[in-house]
């Protein structure tokens, strides 16, 4: 699962145990269960990739409208779902939006489907939400959605799965640089290796490790080099191990809703080095608990890393740093904010 995926199970199974009825609907997959109890959560599975939205509206009319709902949550990610449209029996509606695609349509859709999105689809999806209470994970976000003209917008804060370390752990005795994330052109894992280049010239030693999965691994390996190593994917249990044991976390991505990896690896002692970017913004607290430079200069993200490999004192001022703010997030904080727009919708008049 993604941090956008995490995030909502990690509120919906508390919602369920602070004692409200929660129906997930999502799409189907291959040897899935239809419908299923999950932590307490009802889930309905209909329709792929592209159908789930028709299915969704289908299921609305068929069987939800009928259910006596409070509130729907219409999560957002690309192309909505547009309830605004369907959803009619007395509900409230609240969007749900991680981040905008954004830049994102260049990164992982063809000509001219990356200009059309860019330009005109998303702003277009969206004009059907700016009345509409949207809570969000980051400052970034909001100021992108104010930007198009949403009126309500409330950041709800992300929490952590993980247990941060009581002290920062006993590194590898050389030095790990880790890209932790889904191997997608979004995310840019191209620009951690060609980083990564320069940071060898400087420690000859020093590892790249790279956990994660998805369709741009293969080119990514065929480019690979000398000390550039590829996790399979990995459970929970072993990506803490490996992040227990790196110096340092680089995230080159495009945009983010907020970069739940970077609070992971802070957990574990584990300072980040990432591009000034949406989310990345959020996540990282510049000098403090890791290092942004400006997005997209790959020679700036080596330098930045080479800065906080060589200087030790720098490193055990960021890892401890980045423990200490690991600490402050929640996911029962999380749930509880997110319960207080919910209650606060349906009592707007």
């Amino acid at each position: 699962m993604g941090g956008a995926e995490v995030f909502t199970y990690e509120n919906i199974k508390r919602w369920v145990r602070a004692g409200h009825e929660v129906t997930l609907f999502a799409s189907e997959f291959p040897n899935c269960k239809r419908e299923e109890v999950v932590d307490g959560v009802r889930i309905v599975r209909a329709g792929g990739k592209y159908l789930v939205y028709w299915k969704a509206k289908n299921f609305y009319s068929k069987h939800f409208s009928k259910e006596d709902y409070d509130i729907v949550v219409d999560e957002i990610n690309t192309r909505p779902f547009l309830t605004p449209k369907f959803v009619n029996n007395g509900e409230k509606i609240i969007a749900l939006i991680h981040q905008l695609a954004s830049e994102y349509w260049f990164y992982e859709t063809p000509f001219p489907v990356s200009y059309i999105g860019y330009y005109y689809l998303e702003k277009k999806w969206l004009k059907n939400y700016v009345g509409v209470p949207t809570v969000t994970v980051s400052e970034s976000t909001r100021q992108d959605l104010l930007g198009l003209g949403f009126r309500r917008v409330f950041v709800v804060s992300q929490g952590l799965s993980a247990e941060p370390l009581e002290s920062v752990p006993e590194k590898e005795s050389y030095p790990v640089v880790l890209f932790v994330g889904r191997l997608k052109r979004a995310k840019r894992p191209d620009h951690a290796l060609m980083a990564f280049r320069f940071v060898k010239e400087r420690f000859p030693r020093a590892e790249l490790w790279v956990v994660g999965d998805g369709y741009f691994r293969h080119k990514l390996e065929r480019t690979g080099f000398g000390g550039v190593r590829f996790f399979d994917r990995v459970s929970e249990v072993a990506k803490y191990e490996l992040l227990r044991r790196g110096w340092v976390l680089v995230h080159p991505s495009v945009r983010e809703g907020f970069g739940l990896n970077v609070v992971e690896a802070a957990a574990f002692g584990v300072p980040t080095v990432a591009y000034d970017v949406a989310g990345l913004r959020d996540s990282v607290r510049d000098g403090v608990t890791g290092v942004l430079v400006e997005g997209g200069n790959m020679k700036g993200l080596a330098d930045a890393v080479t800065r906080v490999l060589e200087d030790k004192e720098l490193r055990l001022k960021l890892s401890k740093n980045a423990l200490e703010y690991a600490k402050q997030f929640c996911w029962d904080r999380s749930a509880d904010e997110f319960l207080e727009v919910l209650r606060w919708s349906v009592n707007e008049r």
